[in-house]
């Protein structure tokens, strides 16, 4: 997925505090698990910049399926357990206090049929009386087909423009990223394509259900705006 913007990925998204969404995280845990433990799994952890903060509180491991944003997440984390795995099926033989999945690396899975499983797959990992946050993906009623998006980055020693525009092909939710990147070494161009499923909240509530979970809530804001889904394992 991100094969060829993994090394970039830190400057394109520096505009997140990560460490404000970590507070916000730890609050709404805390408010809803039931367990007294403190095991954490981040799914789709991406470059660990989440789990840099959680780790104050937590005793974090981290699951992604890109082995190059895993590479990153190892050199800020030598210490901590990173998976790789497809959220869809993966299985650690262990259970944590809380599983999340944020930035809405959810919609991946593309499929309703693959949301089903990637929610039950993270359920088997949840501790009784532990909770699972997920944060959705774009809403079909929501996404904007035709959408211009553009991110910049400007640093001494380093220039991104990555640019897209938005479309729905197939029911799913496609950005082709088009990226320029300048270093004292040169300049380069390439493309990504990312494919996003597009689900409503009641496949979301439908799989949470499906998955044994209770006491389903969905947050409006959740943790930056994108709202959050959260179910308690009985």
């Amino acid at each position: 997925m991100f094969s060829k913007s993994a090394q970039f990925y830190d400057a394109i998204y520096s505009h997140k505090d990560y460490g404000a969404e970590a507070a916000k995280i730890q609050t709404l845990i805390q408010a809803h698990k039931r367990t007294n433990g403190t095991r954490l799994l981040d799914v789709a952890c991406g470059t660990g910049a989440h789990m840099v903060h959680l780790q104050a509180d937590y005793q974090v491991a981290g699951l992604d399926l890109d082995a190059g944003l895993l590479d990153i997440a190892r050199a800020k984390l030598p210490d901590v357990p990173l998976h790789h795995a497809d959220m869809i099926d993966f299985d650690l033989g262990a259970q944590f206090d809380a599983v999340i999945c944020l930035f809405s690396a959810i919609g991946y899975v593309e499929t309703v049929d693959n949301l089903n499983r990637a929610v039950a797959a993270m359920s088997k990992h949840v501790a009784a009386g532990g909770v699972l946050m997920i944060e959705p993906s774009f809403n079909p009623d929501t996404f904007k087909s035709g959408h211009l998006g553009a991110i910049f980055v400007d640093d001494p020693q380093l220039k991104i423009v990555r640019m897209n525009i938005s479309t729905i092909e197939n029911g799913l939710a496609i950005l082709n990223f088009r990226y320029m990147v300048g270093t004292p070494d040169g300049i380069k161009i390439f493309e990504e394509r990312h494919a996003l499923g597009l689900f409503t909240r009641d496949e979301y509530r439908a799989a949470f259900e499906s998955a044994g979970l209770t006491d389903i809530v969905f947050d409006e804001y959740g943790v930056d705006g994108r709202g959050l889904w959260m179910g308690v394992q009985g």
